[in-house]
């Protein structure tokens, strides 16, 4: 018999609050305290984000979860997948889940990068000019589309009940809106914090010109994955990022029809400056795990 606790899910309600108040906060304390200066109108930049994520969000509703969650409703009843197999207390099952689940991820995003046909759908994401909490919802609703298959393995081979998808879909959005921030925290602080979860810094490292940069810092929840695999890069300076891809510097260029079109047309070299060579970074005498101001 299926206990009342697996049988659950994190109330719509309840997540849809804890995004609204902390892309609240955020938005707040990025006026207050911001990382980096903007290089594009913060009005205009929001206005394209929000209708990029209304279409992403839009593929979710049509693609991912018709698919997904019956899925984890049929694992949940015949048992399939390691977690299942393991037999564990319901909040144990829901823990490893959602950490299965954020490594899964990882390696989704590694993907996303070293497959061309994937970062074709990528790109838009990290064409962004400047980086901040609106960033967090500008995914290509096609990138969406195509994650489903990906999804649905995790949630097969994991075993994730209903209970453990809402959790976890939870944790990564909070966890993705707060790391594309550009919210300046005390560089001490965040340094305890990057330990753990990914932080501003962290991920605006990733968004960066310099391709050794983007390669690195893959992780979406928790660093642990960066840690393993020899990924985390954290002594960058943030005001010598420059945020975005090198061949599409231009604000023209990168306006909303062409974020839309840009997984359909043809492809500029990505990491060539147009006529001026590729971003390099002289190497760093601080320690790669040593967060920067």
């Amino acid at each position: 018999m299926i206990g009342p606790m697996k049988k659950a899910k994190v109330p719509g309600w309840l997540s849809g609050a804890l995004l609204v108040g902390a892309a609240g906060l955020l938005w707040f304390l990025e006026r207050r305290r911001p990382l980096r200066k903007p290089v594009e109108s913060t009005a205009r930049r929001t206005g394209r984000n929000v209708a990029v994520a209304g279409l992403a969000a839009l593929s979710l509703q049509l693609v991912e979860a018709p698919a997904i969650q019956p899925l984890t409703s049929l694992v949940q009843r015949r048992r399939w997948g390691l977690l299942k197999v393991l037999r564990l207390p319901a909040w144990l099952e829901v823990v490893l889940a959602v950490v299965l689940m954020d490594y899964t991820l990882y390696l989704w995003h590694v993907l996303m990068h070293r497959v061309p046909f994937l970062w074709r759908f990528h790109l838009p994401h990290h064409v962004d000019l400047d980086l901040d909490a609106s960033t967090a919802f500008r995914f290509h609703a096609g990138e969406l589309a195509l994650a489903t298959g990906w999804r649905a393995v995790q949630v097969r081979l994991i075993g994730v009940s209903p209970l453990s998808l809402s959790v976890w879909q939870t944790f990564v959005l909070l966890s993705v809106l707060f790391h594309h921030s550009n919210v300046r925290l005390p560089v001490d602080v965040e340094q305890k914090l990057v330990r753990i979860f990914v932080t501003p810094r962290m991920h605006g490292i990733h968004h960066s010109i310099v391709e050794e940069e983007t390669n690195s810092n893959w992780s979406s929840g928790l660093t642990l994955w960066d840690w393993l695999h020899g990924t985390l890069r954290l002594n960058v300076p943030q005001d010598e990022i420059t945020i975005g891809v090198p061949a599409y510097q231009n604000p023209e260029e990168v306006k909303l029809r062409q974020v839309l079109e840009l997984p359909f047309v043809e492809q500029r070299p990505t990491w060539l400056l147009p006529g001026d060579g590729k971003p390099v970074r002289p190497a760093l005498p601080v320690e790669i795990n040593r967060l920067l101001p």
